[in-house]
């Protein structure tokens, strides 16, 4: 199977009240559509893109090509006024190609950039034994039947067989063509989606229904985009289970925070796999991340000795559990000065090191960064601080094609949180060790601007 995304971005954004088209507009670092695109780029199961986009934009995607190296887009085409247009554009660009080898074409909103790669997959997956698949998830409201006019209820279906439709909706070529073919010959023909065309005009072939998720939301109103700000800011990946520590052999590797917990399983398990590891702290060797002098000389050390410097992480961080108003104010500016302070000063002094080396900064959160809550008012606060500094500086960055990613652990068993909570089951707990193999593989990743949450198996 040869799998084709046609990415329809040919929109106008009328009901978004905007002078531009929606997803053009930019959420959490990117336009939406550079967001939609990367994820069919990075998916191993797509084989070639195709970008539909209104005329006036044309250029604009074409620059967004050569800056974001979107290999796998081979058209960029021509959008027309309506939906199905736009669709019948891409369905006849592949005429030639569909006669030789069996061909996927996989419909995707643009303005849908959460699409996750779990869906694409059993997307694919489900093209191997269906001619046409959709996406779906359940309707969480009643829907009501209305006579518009009367302003009446007439029906109410049963919510149990109601699903609402997303993309991406996939096609075996042949099949989308044909389906077009009919409808195109109807007087009376009325534009659904995609796969509305293929249940109405070829009820032979069924529809096969995979499910969505909630988080992949469309685009559509103004309100939308502070959802899919806050969404994209709590999205989450996985990498447990990459472990390719043969790339970190020879790599040069500053931690700061390197002397226990965390810090110190992954100093251990990179030198272990050929990493050239220098960790640091204030019992270690008298560093104090508060300090940027401090920070600063540490790091020049380690680029004179090596002449590079490939990684960064920042470990370092201090929990006290108290009511705020129980804190003195040296704590209080202790927590904010290492938790947060400390964050710039190492992502500053790193800064030049990780240009010359295209690298990667790694920095940490924790779970209690979503939400505020008594005894962490200023621990949480500063995790959520760090969070934002971590996606503005992977956007600042990638010019320089300098990689910031943030880790999300769950309670893990470290001193810190022995110190803070005495003892618990450790069956609670996350261990430093796997939180340590997920940092290395997030070293070693092409991802930036990420949030790679860590949780109990």
């Amino acid at each position: 199977m040869y799998n084709i995304a046609v990415i329809l971005a040919g929109g106008s954004g009328t009901r978004m009240s905007i002078d531009k088209p929606k997803q053009f507009l930019k959420v959490a670092g990117k336009t939406v559509i550079e967001h939609t695109v990367d994820i069919f780029q990075k998916n191993d199961k797509i084989d070639e893109i195709a970008i539909v986009v209104h005329e006036n934009f044309i250029s604009d995607v074409e620059e967004m090509v050569l800056k974001n190296h979107w290999t796998k887009v081979c058209k960029i085409l021509r959008g027309g006024v309506e939906r199905y247009e736009s669709s019948l554009i891409a369905i006849e660009s592949y005429s030639s190609i569909a006669h030789d080898a069996q061909t996927n074409l996989i419909f995707h909103d643009a303005v849908r950039p959460l699409v996750s790669n779990k869906v694409i997959n059993e997307m694919v997956a489900a093209l191997e034994s269906h001619n046409a698949v959709d996406v779906a998830i359940p309707s969480s409201d009643t829907v009501i039947c209305c006579n518009t006019e009367k302003k009446i209820i007439e029906d109410i279906p049963d919510r149990e067989y109601l699903l609402r439709g997303q993309t991406p909706q996939g096609f075996r070529y042949d099949v989308i063509k044909h389906a077009y073919a009919l409808a195109l010959k109807d007087s009376g023909f009325k534009a659904t989606d995609d796969c509305g065309i293929v249940v109405k005009y070829l009820p032979e072939e069924k529809v096969f229904v995979i499910p969505g998720e909630n988080k992949n939301i469309k685009l559509t109103y103004p309100e939308d985009i502070y959802l899919m700000e806050k969404l994209f800011q709590l999205s989450r990946i996985s990498l447990n289970s990459l472990e390719k520590y043969s790339d970190l052999k020879n790599k040069v590797i500053v931690i700061f925070g390197g002397n226990s917990g965390i810090g110190k399983a992954i100093a251990d398990i990179a030198e272990a796999n050929g990493a050239i590891i220098y960790p640091f702290s204030r019992s270690l060797n008298d560093i104090d991340i508060t300090k940027p002098k401090d920070v600063e000389k540490a790091l020049k050390l380690v680029h004179d000795k090596n002449g590079t410097i490939d990684y960064v992480i920042n470990c370092a961080a201090i929990l006290l559990k108290a009511p705020l108003v129980n804190l003195s104010y040296e704590k209080i500016t202790n927590i904010i000065d290492i938790n947060y302070k400390g964050t710039v000063n190492i992502s500053l002094s790193a800064y030049k090191y990780l240009k010359e080396s295209n690298g990667q900064l790694l920095h940490f959160t924790s779970s209690s960064y979503t939400r505020g809550r008594a005894f962490y008012s200023l621990y949480s606060s500063t995790k959520a601080a760090v969070v934002n500094f971590v996606q503005a500086l992977a956007e600042e960055w990638s010019h320089e094609k300098i990689r910031v990613n943030c880790i999300n652990p769950q309670r893990t068993l470290t001193p810190m949180r022995l110190a803070n909570f005495g003892k618990e089951d450790k069956k609670s707990l996350l261990d430093a060790n796997q939180v340590a193999k997920v940092s290395l593989n997030t070293l070693i990743s092409d991802i930036s601007g990420e949030i790679i949450d860590i949780k109990l198996e």
